[in-house]
């Protein structure tokens, strides 16, 4: 999510910074990530990453060990993205990684609601 808003500001995904209601949350490590495919796909796109960023919550690190919630299975790269938001007590994971997380939209994992942005959003848009 963090890459796709400074990737293409034009997305839609901008408006989740503006919810006043909620806490937007990543960890060092999918921070890092973002910030390395930026440079790589739109390094342009560095001082959107870094205002986005500054208006994040950034969580500790949780341990690449650490176990996953029961039920719950991913590649060993993405378990850190999922234990982070657990161990942060979020209560959502936003991702447009469909390769890998695809397969987990619309389900919980450890108090954590796996969903895209754009469902997570039409969510939102529903309960008014």
């Amino acid at each position: 999510m963090l890459f796709s808003a400074a990737y293409a500001p034009d997305s839609g995904l901008l408006g989740l910074w503006s919810l006043g209601d909620m806490e937007l949350v990543t960890s060092a490590l999918a921070l890092e990530e973002a910030r390395r495919n930026v440079l790589v796909y739109r390094p342009e796109g560095i001082p959107m990453l870094e205002k986005l960023s500054a208006r994040m919550t950034i969580t500790s690190e949780v341990p690449a060990q650490a176990p996953l919630p029961r039920g719950i299975d991913l590649a060993e790269k993405d378990r850190p993205i999922l234990s982070a938001a657990v161990a942060a007590r979020c209560t959502h994971l936003l991702t447009g990684d469909r390769r890998h997380f695809g397969a987990l939209f619309g389900r919980e994992g450890g108090g954590v609601l796996i969903l895209t942005p754009a469902e997570y959003l039409r969510g939102r848009r529903s309960r008014r």
